[in-house]
């Protein structure tokens, strides 16, 4: 075993399948543009099927199509000849996966499914299979070998499906123009759906809103920042903002001077804090943390002062 080189051959199958998803780009035909065109004008769903790990393509297909704005379901190749043909609607359309297009359970199923008389797409390996024979359309997923040494487990083959499953939902999701906010619609929970949909109002609106004058003193500015735990107050004037004072001005003071009991927050405050609309997301005040190495940004409502939000209310949330 120890002379086994297991460096060379992960990276001889990881070649071999980055060889075999670059060859798809030769494959991409107008039978591509046509299923696309298709789908984008489909009253019904897009019926996804296949047997054994081409089924495990398809559900993946099925979960991005879903989530990009394609109405999709599952089907699997053995279940539908045992009633889940009913899933099939009369405007469906059927893309069937399989790598031989001659198996068994593809066989028995594609007379049934031409039945419905719904379009049949095969995404197959073998132009000359029954599969492509009988499919109305075929996405060519064809590789010169599998990554197995024995040339017999699905691994290039599979991978090749499903970076044409991608290809699929990527195109209908261009020319859908789907847009960030459609994809919060479908990912509301979890870090993804927050960074598409939370705002920053809706970590602050919940916050206080320490503020100080210019003339405040600055044992007062401590009190202040200390009280609401935020890190930094807003200094306004006139209900203007002119500047911010965080804990870290605060200890490049306490360098600084020796005596600072006759300072004001005007003395140690940073001009032209960053600012951020509290109708913003959330993600957006991050990103300008992030851009400016700052762990507070002052928030507005209209302009004016409404609050502070902190790198760790995101954290919390799981902005990151």
């Amino acid at each position: 075993m120890h002379n086994i080189d297991i460096k060379k051959i992960a990276i001889d199958a990881i070649e071999l399948e980055a060889n075999a998803v670059q060859n798809l780009a030769t494959l991409i035909d107008d039978n591509f543009v046509t299923v696309v065109n298709k789908i984008l004008t489909l009253e019904g769903r897009v019926i996804v099927t296949g047997i054994g790990k081409s089924a495990i393509i398809a559900q993946k297909m099925v979960a991005t199509f879903n989530s990009t704005g394609t109405p999709s379901i599952f089907m699997h190749a053995a279940d539908a000849i045992h009633g889940d043909l009913g899933i099939i609607q009369k405007n469906d359309l059927i893309i069937a996966i399989s790598k031989s297009g001659n198996t068994p359970e593809i066989k028995v199923l594609v007379p049934f499914l031409k039945q419905t008389q719904n379009t049949l797409v095969a995404m197959v390996g073998n132009l000359e299979s029954y599969l492509a024979q009988q499919a109305d359309f075929i996405l060519d997923t064809t590789v010169e070998r599998e990554a197995c040494p024995n040339n017999l487990a699905p691994t290039t083959s599979t991978t090749a499906q499903l970076a044409m499953g991608d290809a699929l939902a990527v195109s209908l999701q261009t020319c859908r123009q789907f847009s960030d906010q459609d994809f919060a619609k479908y990912h509301p929970g979890g870090a993804l759906g927050k960074k598409l949909y939370l705002k920053v109002a809706d970590l602050t609106d919940a916050n206080a809103s320490p503020k100080v004058a210019p003339s405040t003193p600055i044992r007062d500015v401590i009190i202040t920042i200390t009280k609401f735990r935020l890190g930094a107050t807003a200094v306004i004037d006139n209900e203007e903002i002119i500047g911010i004072i965080t804990d870290g001005d605060i200890r490049r003071m306490l360098e600084k001077y020796e005596n600072f009991s006759s300072l004001t927050a005007k003395d140690i405050m940073a001009n032209a804090p960053k600012t951020i609309e509290a109708d913003e997301l959330a993600a957006e005040a991050l990103y300008r943390m992030r851009a400016n190495n700052i762990s507070q940004l002052l928030v507005t409502k209209k302009q004016v002062y409404s609050g502070i939000v902190h790198i760790q209310d995101l954290l919390k949330e799981g902005i990151i």
